[in-house]
């Protein structure tokens, strides 16, 4: 089954986080769907997006698997972002937790095979 997945965060103000997400995930958004939403394609049929919603701002919670880790957090540290916090789920499945400036949760994770 062919699958699109289209994740969004709300963000009370836009203007101020923006830039983090673009530090966060290493690039700027792939379009402006509006004056105040961004979208990144993440890979093929994969997309992030944030989008002001005041209301809602500050309490997404997102887990973004990746096949290496260690290389992510590295490319992250290097635009200068640091985890939060780690967890670890047991034999080498864990995952490296960022908070955005307004308390969104975005996590990079690793699932051994």
């Amino acid at each position: 089954m062919p699958l699109d997945l289209f994740a969004g965060i709300y963000v009370r103000d836009y203007a101020a986080v923006q830039s983090w997400y673009v530090r966060l995930l290493g690039s700027e958004p792939a379009f402006l769907a509006t004056e105040t939403e961004a979208v990144w394609q993440l890979a093929e049929h994969r997309w992030l997006y944030i989008k002001e919603n005041g209301e809602h701002g500050g309490h997404a919670v997102l887990a973004i698997m990746v096949d290496d880790l260690d290389a992510q957090v590295a490319q992250i540290a290097e635009r200068g972002i640091e985890p939060a916090a780690w967890e670890e789920y047991g034999q080498d499945t864990r995952k490296a937790v960022y908070h955005d400036p307004e308390g969104n949760e975005v996590g990079f994770g690793v699932i051994p095979n």
